[in-house]
């Protein structure tokens, strides 16, 4: 296998990255779950004010692997921080290096824009990408727990 070749998304990708959405989707359990379309990322990546990034990773002339991601904040450092959205490899090029590519890249986007941390979230029952995160040198946050607002209790907010 060929090593792969990872670069930032651009217009074009927006078709090999909702496929790989698609497929993270039916990874993590919730084949359902995916809204996106190819205009809407393409508009949101590749749209002039663009809030949210990719980088893709390719061999053999085909994208592999995805990671989503933008920029947070840390009142506490006083940095940005990358926070990772969706890193996803299809199953048939793991193994091969692409995600620590895609690691190495975010780094590089990391120190490029002085971001004091990359943070993201795994499924508590995803042991293999665990495994690979703390071979990465990565570390769970022991005390903080994912929240969310969305649908009724979102809309609810408006009002």
């Amino acid at each position: 296998m060929t090593d792969p070749i990872v670069r930032r998304a651009r217009p074009g990708d927006e078709h090999d990255i909702l496929r790989l959405i698609h497929a993270l989707a039916v990874y993590e359990r919730a084949p359902d779950a995916v809204e996106a379309t190819p205009e809407g990322l393409a508009a949101l990546l590749f749209g002039d004010g663009a809030k949210v990034f990719a980088h893709v990773a390719e061999q053999g002339g085909r994208v592999v692997g995805i990671a989503v991601w933008f920029f947070n904040f840390s009142t506490w450092t006083g940095r940005h921080g990358l926070y990772l959205e969706d890193l996803f490899v299809d199953p048939d090029a793991r193994g091969g290096g692409v995600a620590r590519a895609l690691f190495q890249a975010l780094g590089r986007e990391a120190e490029a824009h002085d971001c004091a941390r990359i943070d993201w979230g795994v499924l508590d029952w995803n042991e293999l990408a665990k495994g690979f995160y703390r071979r990465l040198g990565g570390r769970h946050m022991e005390g903080w727990e994912p929240w969310r607002l969305d649908g009724d209790a979102l809309a609810a907010l408006k009002e």
